[in-house]
């Protein structure tokens, strides 16, 4: 890392867990080998923190992302809102620019690269079966529709928490799940898992995959030192499955975008990932 001085953009992460993200790891990688002056760093705090770091960090010229459980919270507190966070209600990239703070919810693109190098191809026609409805369901979701999948089934626990995204997000080629039992001996292409699930170890599965009579592939967003239980319980059943991995760097490329406006090395970043999931691991 390049020596911090008083022109050092700041940049963090901001949740509540965050101590686990691998964030940090992954962007320093990409702001050291593009040679730009920032520093990223991770900052556990609850909703009226979060708003308060938004506004400071933002308007100091830096920025950052939004994770876990703030990120309709954090839709509410920028000025210039992209698209995609008023499609989804939920923002998870913010930056200053011009005296006023930007938002963008990079986990849509992000989903979107990140299915299409898992998939080697776009979700076109699929019949998925998404689990869960907060702002990363609303993000796959969006992602999903503009990718054309034929039939989007939203299994949550709180049904009108999933039937609120369906009609903000989804449209004729969205259903949801009126029961717990609704997805049960369905055929689906892919399985995601948007919930929080498989963040502690001591975590039940999201969904048991051998309700269903098909699953094609499953993707699950969260991630961690090695391969989730999710992701685990699929490949035992012979079902191809990538984790949240994936997923952070491509939507963590994206990020880097908006702030500095040139490509990050997605390169640097998941050797970054990996060598921080092989110490993880190793302890």
């Amino acid at each position: 890392m390049s020596l911090i001085t008083a022109g050092t953009r700041l940049f963090a992460i901001l949740g509540d867990p965050v101590e686990h993200s691998l964030s940090p790891v992954i962007q320093n990688a990409a702001f050291a080998e593009a040679g730009v002056d920032g520093v990223y760093v991770a900052i556990h705090c609850d909703a009226a923190g979060m708003v308060g770091f938004m506004s400071g960090l933002g308007r100091a010229g830096g920025g950052g992302n939004v994770t876990l459980p703030h990120k309709e919270k954090a839709a509410t507190v920028v000025d210039k809102p992209s698209e995609a966070v008023r499609r989804t209600g939920a923002c998870n990239t913010f930056w200053g620019q011009d005296g006023q703070i930007h938002g963008d919810n990079t986990d849509v693109e992000g989903f979107g690269r990140a299915l299409l190098h898992f998939l080697a191809g776009p979700p076109e026609g699929f019949r998925v079966l998404l689990l869960g409805a907060g702002g990363a369901a609303r993000a796959a979701l969006m992602g999903l529709i503009d990718g054309e999948a034929a039939d989007v089934l939203i299994l949550n626990r709180t049904v009108e928490r999933a039937r609120a995204v369906a009609r903000r997000i989804g449209g004729d080629r969205v259903r949801v799940a009126e029961s717990p039992f609704d997805a049960d001996d369905g055929s689906f292409d892919l399985v995601v898992n948007t919930t929080r699930l498989g963040l502690s170890a001591e975590d039940e599965l999201p969904f048991d995959l051998e309700r269903v009579s098909r699953a094609g592939a499953v993707m699950d967003l969260v991630y961690g030192p090695d391969s989730t239980p999710f992701v685990a319980a699929a490949r035992r059943l012979g079902i191809p499955a990538v984790d949240g991995g994936e997923m952070l760097v491509h939507q963590g490329a994206v990020a880097f975008e908006r702030w500095w406006g040139e490509t990050a090395s997605i390169h640097a970043m998941k050797s970054a990932l990996q060598g921080a999931r092989s110490l993880d691991a190793g302890a």
